[in-house]
């Protein structure tokens, strides 16, 4: 019989010189994404005050592999603190957090890289979140509808680690899979890295691994699903201890991870966050006293965090379980501990947006007329629609016959169907400017519509979502928010920091750091609200029978592939 992992909790305080108190205290958020490292130094208030970003290397050995080398994600990570934190004194910064994206790590007994493809290249040890050699594997990992997959929205997801894990096993059994000690999680790897500390992050293991914080791993799950030899040592290669996110982990940074960063050994270090879940923390706890939102005085489960960027995540949290279909979760403590957290999601949006912009014949015309203006594409494009519409007030009515279905990559919620794809009602022959336009902000309609299909189904179960928190690439594109605030008929908050990601991750140093009492008291005082944006009540009426449009696309979607299966 296994033991179920233990639980760290955050009773261990790191021992750190105290700054003198005239001297301002920081916290580093280190953000892995998939191209690169970020890195900012962020004040006890949330004011960030330098970033550093390294790029970070990617190989595609073979069509839909997609492997990294942690070596040199760890190696840029110790060169951005190093940048960003040149013009400090070392005991100025008070704590660490480190967030990534859900790729895979695969270590050897030595903690040495072990390969994840058949070219055997030692250093390409890590298979990204984007990598989609496992689909196989998640299909057939789905088919077993095992009650674990109920905390998924039912369906096992490629962004998730069973398929990969069952991939290596199958196909690098003697290369990769008998010689690997430790299996982990991007942003575990990066804390180990700092701290020494095997614990891993309930966000990772809850969110992409199946396991429950109230029943530890599920045995029945790996041994049906053909994993049974990670049972071993009560978990050892997986995780055998499990803590909070913002839980100081170790004793602070190691002699050798100060060293690698220029940093104070022992500096407090909290256990991760996902990229995307670091997003929503740092925006989702704003004070929002005196902007006359909905939410306020209301509890934090009647916001919603929407981090949007080449695609999209939502983000709702809860007293108590909320099963949502085609929703991933409800999580225990994965993003803010002691609260359920449900995610939705959108598998393309900001790269559906440049995949309709950019492969329209009159491309390379926009691409020339912006930067005669000296505007990026999608600000020209905004002020373009403006132009079409004449000024009247009515530029969402610009798109009344024409129609997008946006699942060109599949959907993930709240259908959970990856077989559905993209589909455009209303086409001409035109291939103008305004053609170009006109498919733009269809397809940005479609994006928010897709929110409302997601707010609509978390409602069903139980949510009372009333305001939206964005951050992320595309919460920088005006058309984008005011659609999504049009569509959902929901207001729109914007953090103080456009950096909202980074601030996440530094949130979790800060209360690491012992410098505040709870995640929820620092996000309170780090998180700002920046603009507030409004819906168009005008709009309602529009929308309303855009949506039942929306929704009949995906029926006649699925009644036209039964008519061709019959």
């Amino acid at each position: 019989m296994n033991k179920p992992p233990k639980t760290l909790t955050n009773s261990k305080s790191v021992a750190m010189a105290q700054p003198p108190c005239s001297v301002e205290q920081y916290y580093l958020g280190v953000d892995v994404g998939t191209a690169s490292v970020r890195v900012a130094l962020v004040t006890r208030t949330g004011l960030v005050k330098a970033t550093a970003e390294e790029p970070i290397r990617i190989w595609e050995p073979s069509p839909g592999h997609y492997v990294q080398s942690s070596d040199d994600i760890w190696g840029q990570c110790c060169r951005a603190i190093r940048k960003v934190t040149q013009a400090v004194e070392k005991v100025q910064i008070r704590g660490i957090g480190f967030d990534a994206t859900c790729s895979l790590v695969v270590l050897d007994a030595h903690f040495e890289p072990v390969a994840v493809n058949r070219d055997g290249l030692r250093d390409h040890n890590v298979v990204m979140w984007m990598d989609h050699r496992a689909s196989e594997q998640a299909a057939r990992i789905t088919a077993t509808g095992h009650s674990v997959l109920h905390r998924m929205g039912g369906t096992m997801f490629l962004e998730m680690q069973p398929p990969k894990l069952l991939w290596l096993k199958e196909n690098l059994r003697e290369t990769c899979w008998d010689r690997a000690a430790h299996f982990m999680d991007l942003p575990d790897f990066l804390s180990w890295k700092a701290t020494g500390s095997l614990a891993r992050s309930l966000c990772t293991l809850v969110c992409k691994w199946t396991y429950c914080p109230q029943d530890g791993w599920d045995s029945s799950f790996w041994r049906t699903i053909g994993l049974e030899d990670l049972l071993a040592d009560n978990y050892a290669k997986i995780g055998q201890l499990t803590c909070c996110p913002g839980t100081p982990l170790g004793a602070g940074l190691t002699l050798q991870a100060a060293a690698d960063t220029h940093l104070e050994a022992g500096t407090a270090v909290a256990a991760s966050l996902v990229d995307a879940h670091a997003g929503g923390l740092g925006v989702i706890g704003a004070d929002v006293k005196g902007f006359r939102l909905p939410c306020e005085d209301r509890p934090m489960t009647s916001r919603m965090a929407l981090i949007c960027g080449t695609s999209s995540c939502h983000m709702g949290i809860s007293q108590k379980p909320l099963y949502v279909p085609g929703v991933w979760g409800p999580y225990f403590s994965a993003m803010v501990p002691g609260l359920w957290l449900n995610e939705g999601g959108q598998s393309a949006t900001g790269k559906l947006i440049d995949h309709m912009v950019e492969g329209h014949t009159a491309f390379a015309q926009l691409q020339a007329l912006a930067d005669e203006s000296g505007e990026g594409v999608y600000s020209y494009l905004n002020k373009h629609l403006e132009t079409m519409a004449g000024g009247s007030g009515r530029l969402a009515h610009l798109s009344t016959n024409l129609h997008i279905w946006p699942d060109f990559h599949g959907n993930r919620s709240p259908l959970a169907d990856p077989t559905l794809r993209g589909m455009v009602i209303g086409l001409t022959l035109s291939r103008t400017l305004d053609d170009l336009a006109l498919l733009y902000l269809a397809t940005l309609q479609a994006i928010a519509l897709g929110t409302r299909h997601i707010l609509q189904t978390m409602g069903e179960a139980g949510y009372d979502i009333s305001t939206l928190f964005l951050c992320g690439g595309l919460s920088k594109n005006t058309l984008f928010v005011q659609t999504h605030a049009d569509v959902t008929g929901l207001p729109i908050v914007l953090p103080c920091q456009t950096e909202a990601v980074l601030v996440g991750a530094a949130i979790l140093g800060a209360y690491a750091s012992h410098d505040y009492v709870s995640i929820q008291d620092a996000m309170e005082k780090m998180a700002k609200v920046g603009k507030v944006i409004w819906p168009n009540p005008e709009l309602k009426s529009f929308y309303s029978r855009k949506y039942r449009v929306f929704l009949q696309l995906a029926d006649h979607q699925r009644a036209y592939a039964s008519l061709m299966r019959d």
